[in-house]
């Protein structure tokens, strides 16, 4: 009885390692991704282009184009005066000063008429008797005084003008959404910053994921990051009458399969990522399973970025290998960056299904050794 289970086990055992590459698996081996039919390992008959990463790649592959749409401008700061500039819509009080008897600005006995609610037009002129539409919008409360009282020194040499902005209906900014006291504020003065604005808001939730910020002029959107604006003060724009501000989660993500320690849609969390950092967030690689010289970043390029001569990749497809064996290949994998929608893919070692297949024998062995001790009692 017990040769006959020793026979038994052997012939499973012995059909197992034949099979091996049959058993349940979580990723493919690195020949079953790339192709390992006939003809498959020759370039032109692949539809995808396989790249090695390594130190003499890098340059070239930074340079390619980008493989999704091209990022958002954006725009450097420009200070100014901390003064406020008046727009069309303003509300101004204006005060006129003569010394003057019988002066046309004055009633008699009187030596000053006040105008509290004068609109500045849409065309940015203001109306004053006697001198009739003067520019003012573009300028400070102070510049504006001095071109009107000039205008009234022509009609009357002793005048002179006091000027307030009483209500900046149209210096008027709009902090849209993503901070906890969205709406429209008023723009303090000329230096008055992006950040400035979403400080005012409440500033950014700590729970928003590398919050991005949106800034809409006119027919024109620019983009950034706040981790940026932060790590470069000379990025925080200056805003204008009229911008719209947005804070938004980064909605970038990549994928990680196969003997990665996870398998997710993982979102960015920085502006830039490299394949070790992409791997150290999903846990790294199965200790088990992975194959370290089979780490492959799966990406899909535009047809508009192929390329003949090198300076893009030469199909739409494209798999780029990593080994994480080597000092090259890890050096080279923490420069490597990331790409928005890559797929990175941990494949599975022939080690770990050489391993599983004597795990099994052993458990068999032992199985069978007992029943043939019991036996033999």
């Amino acid at each position: 009885m017990s040769t006959r289970l020793l026979r038994l086990g052997a012939g499973i055992v012995l059909s197992l390692a034949l099979a091996g590459c049959g058993l349940p698996r979580g990723a493919g081996f690195e020949s079953e991704v790339l192709g390992s039919r006939p003809g498959a390992q020759d370039p032109a008959a692949r539809d995808f282009a396989v790249e090695p990463v390594t130190r003499e790649r890098l340059a070239r592959y930074a340079a390619w184009p980008a493989p999704a749409a091209p990022t958002l401008g954006w725009l450097a700061r420009q200070d100014g005066p901390a003064n406020r500039i008046i727009a069309p819509g303003d509300v101004l009080s204006i005060t006129l000063w003569s010394t003057e008897e019988n002066s046309l600005l004055t009633a008699p006995g009187e030596r000053a008429i006040n105008m509290r609610a004068v609109t500045v037009s849409s065309t940015g002129t203001v109306f004053m008797p006697y001198v009739g539409d003067i520019k003012v919008s573009g300028m400070s409360p102070d510049r504006a005084r001095e071109v009107i009282e000039g205008r009234f020194v022509e009609v009357s040499p002793s005048a002179q003008v006091q000027l307030e902005v009483a209500e900046p209906r149209g210096s008027l900014v709009s902090l849209v959404g993503g901070v906890s006291k969205p709406g429209t504020y008023p723009l303090p003065n000329q230096a008055y910053s992006v950040l400035s604005l979403i400080a005012e808001g409440g500033g950014v939730p700590d729970d928003l994921n590398n919050p991005q910020i949106r800034l809409i002029r006119g027919d024109s959107i620019y983009g950034t990051s706040v981790e940026r604006l932060f790590a470069n003060p000379s990025l925080d724009a200056t805003l204008r009458p009229g911008d719209k501000v947005l804070v938004q989660e980064d909605d970038r993500y990549f994928l990680s399969l196969g003997a990665t320690g996870d398998e997710a849609v993982n979102p960015f969390p920085k502006d830039r990522l490299s394949a070790i950092e992409a791997l150290s967030l999903v846990g790294g690689v199965s200790d088990n399973r992975a194959n370290p010289k089979g780490i492959l970043v799966l990406r899909t390029y535009p047809a508009s970025a192929v390329r003949t001569d090198g300076s893009g990749p030469s199909k739409e497809r494209v798999v780029f290998t990593l080994d994480l064996t080597s000092a090259d290949g890890l050096f080279s994998a923490g420069q490597f960056e990331i790409q928005s929608g890559d797929l990175v893919y941990g494949t599975e070692s022939p080690i770990g299904s050489a391993q599983t297949i004597f795990s099994i024998l052993g458990s068999g062995l032992g199985v069978f050794t007992t029943a043939g001790l019991i036996n033999n009692e």
